[in-house]
């Protein structure tokens, strides 16, 4: 039932170290180590052997959130890059992705108080290509040149993205109701 509890999480999963990964083969993964270390399977042992099942099933499923979405599955790259992407502590940007970023907010806020929900929902198909694109380049960066300044910047760049994209959800929410 051991588990390496020190090996990251795509040796965990026997995945590859990379960005693109094979999300059933991470799912089959996921279900076959859930089952060998869910707690209530050691339920039977000691408290020491409970605790450790308790320690696998925890990074076992912290393994799995990290890895089956992309953002947080990049960050985790750039972790084990030793790249620091700066999320909390670089919020430079280009200026044409600001600029970029205030369109795209002025027009969400204008469908909003316009409670046109068309807007929104073209505003959120558009975005959702827009991230996909953005995301292609991440990959790309990750797997094809190991450009880890340009991926931090592409991860910061998605956490604005995916912000708006919650902004875009909160505004179609508060129109149905």
């Amino acid at each position: 039932m051991s588990i390496d509890l020190k090996q990251d999480f795509f040796g965990l999963f026997g995945l590859p170290r990379a960005f693109a990964i094979d999300e059933a083969k991470l799912d089959q993964a996921w279900h076959e180590l859930q089952a060998r270390v869910h707690p209530d399977r050691h339920a039977h042992l000691s408290d020491a052997e409970k605790r450790a099942s308790m320690q696998w099933a925890t990074r076992v499923n912290e393994g799995y959130r990290t890895l089956r979405k992309p953002l947080p599955r990049a960050q985790y790259l750039l972790e084990l890059a030793g790249v620091d992407a700066g999320l909390e502590t670089n919020t430079a940007m280009s200026p044409a992705f600001l600029m970029e970023q205030m369109e795209w907010r002025e027009a969400v806020e204008e469908a909003r108080q316009a409670g046109d929900v068309d807007a929104l929902e073209s505003l959120h198909v558009r975005l959702r290509t827009h991230s996909k694109e953005v995301m292609a380049g991440l990959g790309h960066a990750l797997d094809d040149k190991a450009d880890f300044d340009a991926a931090a910047d592409t991860v910061r760049r998605l956490m604005f993205i995916e912000k708006l994209q919650h902004e875009i959800d909160d505004a179609l929410e508060a129109l149905e109701t």
